[in-house]
């Protein structure tokens, strides 16, 4: 096992995928241990890690984001953030983080509001006489609420993998995902002040009703996702095909900005994003599995429960421990091969999965900001053409408060747990 954590290590820093380091270090260590009963299995491991039904629910909340995207939902939603933020001292960077808010309601995916959001908010905001580097620290600060607010990807990994409702999870990341907003708010307000940037007149209000109206077709995705699951209309994964009518009809009819000829390029982008995000699925699976049959989860269970009998301090405990695997690996893999080891030692310190859940998936995400494998920062660098090294010290101040929302949502898990308490 040293050897293939060795090779695991290696190809880490070597910067290959972390699917295929997932897969090779597998592979690796059945060859190296001459196991070959594992080898004739791995192939139906792989199948077995995707053989869920709750996982449908990932390419169609895709395919919804691409088809609302299409269909001008981004311009709309920054449109009426800024009627609303836009006149405060640092309007553009609020327009950022709100419009954020408003797009994980739809999309779901860190990554993928990083990259769309860094296209049009690093140009506009350094138009506005914003350093480059903030715009785009900011702009991927505020990717990390993608996977938090619901619908959320990681939400509905850890519902299959653990077995919670996934429609809890949704309920349950409501409140940190507006928490995580307003640690980020209130980052750029002390900003904004001690930078003393410019204000800008306010809107009227019958621009603001007007810019409301425009959206409202727009917001009806996430409305009726929450209310479809509440009210037992259908399940999340039917909710999320609801999602892809009513976005092919706000497209289409509404805003009328989705084209047939759009269609081809839809369809390639979604089936990218599932392959990717199902080979990894896979592929950690199948890690999880080498890991099971060394009985390595159930020796880091044991020596977790020999540290302490506290829940805080064991959810402390975890969340160093997320952290620094966030640092290394991507967030998907790590929750399909963690899930499995938390998840028994839960009842034994009386901590609900539902707030489990919300704490990993945030501990996860940060890790996307982190150093030196975190595939947000990346993405923010490259299509917001700022320096790595820059970006990297400019996104200190806002994983600083990323740090403190996780705390408060660590240790107050009944702001986590009423929404879902309430509703269901």
């Amino acid at each position: 096992m040293v050897i293939a954590l060795l090779i695991f290590i290696v190809l880490l820093l070597l910067q290959v995928p972390i699917s295929f380091v997932l897969g090779i270090t597998s592979i690796m260590y059945i060859v190296l241990t001459n196991n070959m009963g594992l080898l004739a299995t791995a192939p139906q491991r792989l199948y077995s890690g995707l053989e869920s039904y709750g996982l449908l629910a990932i390419p169609l909340f895709m395919m919804a984001g691409e088809l609302m995207n299409s269909g001008g939902i981004t311009k709309r939603l920054i449109a009426f953030s800024k009627t609303i933020v836009g006149h405060f001292r640092g309007g553009l960077a609020y327009v950022n983080v709100l419009s954020n808010m408003m797009l994980a309601s739809i999309i779901g995916s860190a990554t993928a509001q990083i990259a769309m959001m860094s296209r049009t908010m690093v140009p506009s905001m350094e138009k506005e006489g914003y350093s480059r580097e903030f715009s785009a620290s900011t702009t991927a600060a505020a990717g990390l609420l993608g996977p938090i607010i619901p619908p959320s990807m990681l939400f509905i990994i850890y519902g299959v993998s653990s077995g919670a409702s996934i429609g809890a999870m949704f309920l349950a990341g409501v409140m940190p995902g507006i928490i995580l907003g307003l640690a980020f708010i209130i980052l750029i307000a002390y900003t904004g002040m001690k930078q003393k940037w410019p204000t800008h007149k306010r809107s009227s209000f019958s621009v603001i009703s007007s810019s409301f109206i425009k959206v409202i077709p727009a917001l009806l995705v996430p409305a009726i996702i929450i209310v479809g699951i509440l009210s037992g209309v259908f399940t999340p994964t039917e909710s999320a095909a609801f999602a892809c009518v009513i976005a092919l009809i706000v497209g289409f009819f509404f805003y009328k900005e989705l084209r047939i000829k759009d269609f081809p390029k839809i369809m390639i982008n979604t089936a990218m994003t599932t392959a990717t995000i199902t080979l990894l699925i896979a592929m950690a699976n199948l890690f999880g599995w080498v890991l099971t049959f060394e009985q390595i989860p159930q020796a880091i269970a044991n020596w977790m429960a020999a540290l302490t009998n506290n829940p805080i301090i064991f959810l402390l405990i975890v969340n160093l421990f997320l952290l620094i695997v966030g640092m290394f690996m991507d967030g998907i893999a790590a929750l399909i091969i963690l899930v499995p080891i938390f998840a028994p030692m839960l009842a034994k310190y009386g901590i609900d999965p539902i707030h489990f859940g919300v704490v990993i998936c945030i501990n996860l995400t940060i890790g996307l900001l982190t150093p030196p494998v975190g595939a947000g920062l990346y993405i923010a660098s490259s299509l917001g053409n700022v320096k790595l090294e820059t970006l990297t010290r400019s996104i200190w101040p806002f994983l600083a408060a990323s740090f403190v929302a996780l705390a408060i949502i660590t240790f107050w898990p009944q702001m986590v747990l009423w929404l879902p308490t309430a509703l269901q």
